[in-house]
């Protein structure tokens, strides 16, 4: 459907040359034209920032130790029992990935 549909005011503003280029920056930045992003912005939302390559990344690997857990999941269920050595490798994993977050995106750096 289009958006424009329902869209029947239009307005009209000026803008300092920064107050242009920020808004073409952000607007960017949020992978949105500027008429959405002052939209969303008149409606109480802030669009963010589409996130880096990294964050998929991470996403990534979320879903991969998300996928084994369920895997030992499914076998207790079926066999009744915990295969030990695999369940404390996907712990030192889930360990680890909490680590690597942590470090990545909280750990203040110089």
């Amino acid at each position: 459907m289009n958006e424009n549909r329902n869209r029947k005011v239009k307005k009209q503003f000026w803008l300092d040359e920064y107050e242009a280029k920020m808004l073409s920056e952000k607007s960017q930045k949020a992978c949105m034209k500027e008429g959405p992003y002052i939209r969303n912005l008149i409606c109480g939302y802030e669009p963010r920032e589409k996130p880096d390559d990294e964050f998929y990344e991470v996403m990534k690997e979320l879903r991969a130790i998300g996928n084994n857990l369920n895997q030992i999941a499914r076998k207790v269920n079926t066999l009744g029992y915990v295969d030990s050595s695999y369940y404390q490798e996907q712990a030192e994993k889930w360990c680890d990935f909490i680590v690597n977050i942590k470090e990545r995106f909280l750990t203040l750096k110089r």
